[in-house]
């Protein structure tokens, strides 16, 4: 159970990652949704134009169909109604090749064909001529399986030959070029159409559609004569694919890069250069000015020169603010730095009034009391002297300065019989707080004060180093043979200075080590940094 609630306050105390789309900036943000949106809009267009497009060549091939059916039907009607007029003449003049009205009937039918060419022969098994005009010798007759055979000859004409039954006669039709023609252009139609006449590989163009462009498109319909295998094949042009209709293709798609291109640059003119340019103002905005907005003053947007006067007004009042912050400061530390010239003055008139009374004193016991309550007073002084000093840049007290002016306060103030005190300082440039100056001055007086109890002559050595493996903490070490442990020194510790000493170290919030052996007195000490 421990497990899963440590995993789940991890999980829950862990930060979600922002949506993709809120990490984009406002110009990304503005560009995908106007792709996305005006894109679909693009897209409906051209498909609305394509759809347009597809129901012009439906209506292309319906008018093509109807183009091919007629044009089919003519050649159809004319070759099959001339064909079986021969058949029924061949028929006739097989059994009778004086059969002279049979051959009347047939040039009658093709009496109106002779006027654009066309002609018709009927010979007998031999190739003797029955009926008709002789035709080119040019003009080859293949054999065919089918009744009736068919032969195109290129840009000249159409070729068709029947036989009888009994084979005693056969009967060879040309059509020419211009005769097909005229069949499949009497149709009236308003749009232009291509026919060619094929029978296999073979094919004859009966109509051309000349000039045709290169985006042009074509509708092709093939329609099945059911003579000899031959066929019409019917062309006519669809939509084309005009400068209209690429205009009408490209220009969605265009007006959708128009639209965004547009949007973006109005919205990175009107937006957000004058937010990028008010946001380089705010960054390099410094405490106590009044903001500088000359360069966002004609912004195109309202909204953001009145965002940049709101930030202006809100600096003008913060910089007022810290104004009047700045005098009460210097109000403040002139009054400090008096209470603490007053203090340090009250504690130099004690001095002077306890070394007054101390001269006049009947007994050496009350000069040495009084030189030991000038010694404390002195060392409270010098507290405050040294803070006094270090006021204006209030980074703590020095205290490899104030111990050593405390020490040679001490050599000064030492009674007569003392006058071989030696006090030697090995202290570091740390800085304490005021609280452990005074704390740290009682203390080391103290100690002295101990020693000299026990030894008017005692070397002293005095030890200020900062702790390695503690940061912010450093020992102060006293040492010195008078604290060696003898009967006197734990007479005068129990009686006299043991309880003062104690009460120091629980301000300073340590405990006060004694070695026995050594004669040392160790504590650690908080200090602020180095000086």
């Amino acid at each position: 159970m421990a497990i899963d609630t440590v995993n789940a306050s991890d999980t829950d105390a862990s930060p979600s990652r922002p949506p993709a789309l809120s990490r984009l900036t406002t110009g990304s943000k503005l560009v995908l949704i106007l792709s996305v949106a005006l894109l679909l809009l693009a897209l409906i267009a051209i498909f609305a134009t394509l759809q347009t497009t597809r129901l012009a060549d439906a209506e292309a091939r319906g008018r093509l169909r109807v183009a091919a059916n007629e044009d089919a039907r003519a050649l159809a009607t004319e070759l099959s109604g001339d064909m079986t007029a021969l058949r029924v003449a061949v028929g006739a003049l097989g059994n009778d090749p004086l059969d002279l009205p049979s051959c009347a009937r047939a040039q009658g039918v093709f009496a109106q064909q002779s006027m654009s060419g066309a002609r018709f022969q009927i010979v007998d098994r031999r190739g003797r001529a029955l009926c008709g005009d002789a035709l080119p010798a040019a003009m080859p007759v293949r054999d065919q399986a089918s009744p009736v055979g068919a032969d195109i000859l290129p840009d000249q004409g159409l070729v068709l030959s029947i036989e009888a039954g009994d084979r005693r006669a056969a009967a060879r039709a040309f059509f020419p070029l211009s005769f097909l023609r005229t069949l499949v252009t009497r149709n009236t139609r308003t749009d232009p159409a291509e026919n060619v006449l094929q029978r296999g590989e073979e094919a004859l163009v009966l109509d051309r559609i000349d000039a045709r462009g290169p985006l042009d498109r074509m509708e092709t319909l093939t329609t099945d004569l059911g003579i000899a295998g031959l066929s019409l094949r019917t062309s006519m042009r669809s939509a084309p694919i005009t400068s209209s209709l690429v205009v009408a293709l490209a220009l969605p798609i265009l007006m959708w890069i128009a639209a965004v291109g547009i949007g973006w640059l109005v919205v990175d003119r009107l937006l957000i250069r004058p937010l990028r340019q008010l946001r380089r103002i705010v960054a390099a905005y410094e405490p106590g000015e009044a903001l500088d907005i000359s360069a966002v003053r004609e912004a195109p947007a309202q909204e953001i020169r009145d965002l940049a006067e709101t930030f202006q007004a809100i600096t003008q009042t913060v910089a007022m603010h810290e104004e009047g912050l700045a005098e009460g400061l210097v109000r403040q530390t002139k009054l400090t730095r008096e209470v603490h010239h007053r203090v340090k003055n009250n504690l130099q008139v004690i001095s002077s009034l306890i070394n007054f009374h101390a001269r006049g004193a009947k007994t050496p016991e009350a000069t040495a009391a009084y030189s030991s309550i000038q010694r404390r007073v002195d060392a409270l002084a010098v507290v405050h002297r040294n803070h006094f000093a270090e006021l204006e840049e209030n980074r703590g007290l020095n205290l490899r300065t104030m111990i050593g002016e405390l020490a040679a306060n001490i050599r000064a103030t030492a009674p007569e019989q003392s006058h071989g005190l030696g006090i030697t300082l090995d202290v570091d440039p740390v800085l304490v707080n005021q609280d452990v100056a005074v704390a740290v001055a009682f203390l080391i007086t103290e100690t002295i004060e101990l020693a000299m109890g026990c030894d008017p002559t005692a070397q002293i050595r005095l030890v200020v180093k900062p702790i390695a493996e503690e940061p912010g903490r450093a020992r102060l070490r006293v040492v010195s043979r008078a604290l060696v442990e003898d009967d006197m020194l734990r007479d005068l510790a129990t009686n006299r200075y043991g309880r003062v000493m104690e009460g120091l170290a629980r301000q300073l919030r340590a405990k006060l080590h004694h070695d026995p052996l050594t004669g040392a007195y160790e504590i650690t000490i908080a200090i602020v940094g180095r000086d």
